[in-house]
């Protein structure tokens, strides 16, 4: 059963909201606010599918509100529906031209608001089922490394707005290419998917982020995470793998599926690039597979040898 989508609804009349709630609250989820300043909170915490706004409100009107919306990457993609009291074809063309996707005049019949709402709220659907399928490993089903570079660069700047830091783990299955050789390409297409799953089933947070860069890596966006956190989690996730009883029987590791890890961690600042983490957890990586393999390495670190890093 697919998720009941979101409908914010925008209105300083209290009664306009009643009759609004009601039209929708049997088949969409329903928030609602008063004001504008209230709606920016709402739309901070979760991004709705619709927003229907009123443009006559005291404060901040619908224009100035629709007006910062747009500022927000995120936030952009969301239809808004001007609801107004005034049905001149200026009022109307300017929230058209703005880039709302519908403008309402009070009263609203709310037969053809269902209607009209549901038919914006699938069009919604639609957009985001493309847009998910653009930035997910068709294999693996986890993020590709379009999806994994765009949420980077996300974190990064939030990041250095909050002063919080950001980490990064780079992952790679070791001996992969005797994999592939020995077992045949059906059977490595079955190990990346496993080995995808684990990672992304290890990674407990919802701001974590799995994704396949490409070949047999992948990496791990760990928000406000600092250095000792990710050294942890990555112990887990190459545990969680040599846990699993894959078996790799042409890896000079034994006769046992493993992983290497390296892994980067930075406060960022707008001046910054994301690219500079990438490149650090890209080296601690090399320095771990250089190191023998089955084992973290983290960026800044002494290579430390397996048994030290489990017992650190």
């Amino acid at each position: 059963m697919s998720k009941r989508q979101t409908i914010l609804l925008v209105d300083d009349e209290t009664r306009h909201l009643k009759v609004l709630v009601k039209a929708f609250l049997n088949d969409y989820r329903v928030l609602f606010a008063r004001s504008g300043d209230e709606a920016l909170q709402l739309v901070q915490q979760e991004a709705p599918d619709l927003i229907i706004l009123d443009v006559m409100m005291p404060g901040m009107d619908g224009y100035q509100l629709f007006g910062l919306l747009q500022q927000d990457q995120a936030l952009r993609q969301v239809p808004v529906i001007f609801l107004t009291g005034r049905d001149g074809e200026a009022d109307e063309r300017r929230g058209l031209e703005m880039g709302a996707v519908d403008y309402w005049t009070k009263p609203v019949s709310i037969d053809i608001a269902r209607i009209r709402a549901r038919n914006h709220l699938e069009l919604k659907r639609h957009r985001d089922l493309l847009a998910k399928l653009a930035i997910t490993d068709s294999l693996c089903d986890i993020a590709n490394r379009r999806g994994f570079e765009d949420y980077l660069a996300r974190e990064w700047h939030r990041a250095a707005r909050t002063g919080r830091p950001v980490s990064l783990l780079m992952i790679d299955i070791d001996y992969f290419k005797a994999f592939n050789d020995h077992y045949g390409h059906p059977a490595g297409d079955q190990c990346l998917r496993q080995v995808a799953a684990l990672i992304d089933k290890t990674l407990s947070r919802p701001a974590d982020l799995a994704a396949r860069y490409g070949g047999e890596e992948f990496v791990c966006v760990l928000p406000e995470t600092p250095e000792a956190g990710a050294r942890v989690l990555a112990q887990k996730l190459r545990q969680a793998v040599a846990d699993s009883g894959m078996v790799h029987g042409h890896s000079p590791l034994g006769n046992r599926l493993t992983i290497s890890l390296g892994a980067a961690t930075l406060q960022p600042d707008e001046a910054g690039d994301p690219a500079e983490l990438v490149e650090l957890a890209d080296q601690a990586l090399y320095d771990a597979k250089n190191g023998g393999r089955d084992r973290v390495v983290v960026a800044g670190m002494v290579l430390t040898t397996l048994a030290k890093a489990e017992s650190g």
